[in-house]
C-alpha cells in the first residue's frame, strides 16, 4: 500500500503533524491538548492499519497523545506550545521512529515493475 506513491508511515506522519497543529489551534470547544492527543491517537491508527509491524505506530500514538495531555493540563503553558509539542513530537516519531522499522501492509517487493 502507497499512499501519493510513497511509503505511507511518513505521509501519515507529515500530514498528522499538520493536522495537530491546526487542530489545536482552532477547534471550538475542544482544548488544544484534546486535539492534539485525539489526532496523535488517529495518526497512529491509520498508521498501524497501513503498515507492519503494528508496535512501532501505536507506541508513537501513545506518546504523542501522553505529550500533548501532559503539556496542556500539566504545565498549563500556551496553546501555540501545546500544538508544537504534539506536532514535533508526531512528525519527530513518524520520521525517526516509525519510518525505519516498518514497512508498507503490502510488500514492496511484490511489485517490482
Amino acid at each position: 500500500m502507497k499512499i501519493f506513491g510513497r511509503e505511507p508511515a511518513l505521509v501519515i506522519g507529515a500530514i498528522g503533524s499538520l493536522i495537530t497543529v491546526l487542530a489545536a489551534l482552532g477547534v471550538p470547544g475542544l482544548s488544544a491538548g484534546a486535539a492534539a492527543a485525539i489526532t496523535a491517537l488517529v495518526t497512529a491508527g491509520v498508521t498501524a492499519w497501513a503498515t507492519r509491524p503494528v508496535a512501532p505506530a501505536l507506541y508513537v500514538g501513545a506518546v504523542a497523545a501522553a505529550a500533548s495531555l501532559l503539556a496542556e493540563y500539566g504545565f498549563h503553558v500556551s496553546d501555540g506550545t501545546v500544538a508544537a509539542i504534539g506536532g514535533a513530537v508526531v512528525a519527530g516519531f513518524a520520521l525517526f521512529g516509525i519510518r525505519p522499522q516498518v514497512t508498507p501492509r503490502s510488500d514492496p517487493a511484490t511489485h517490482i515493475r
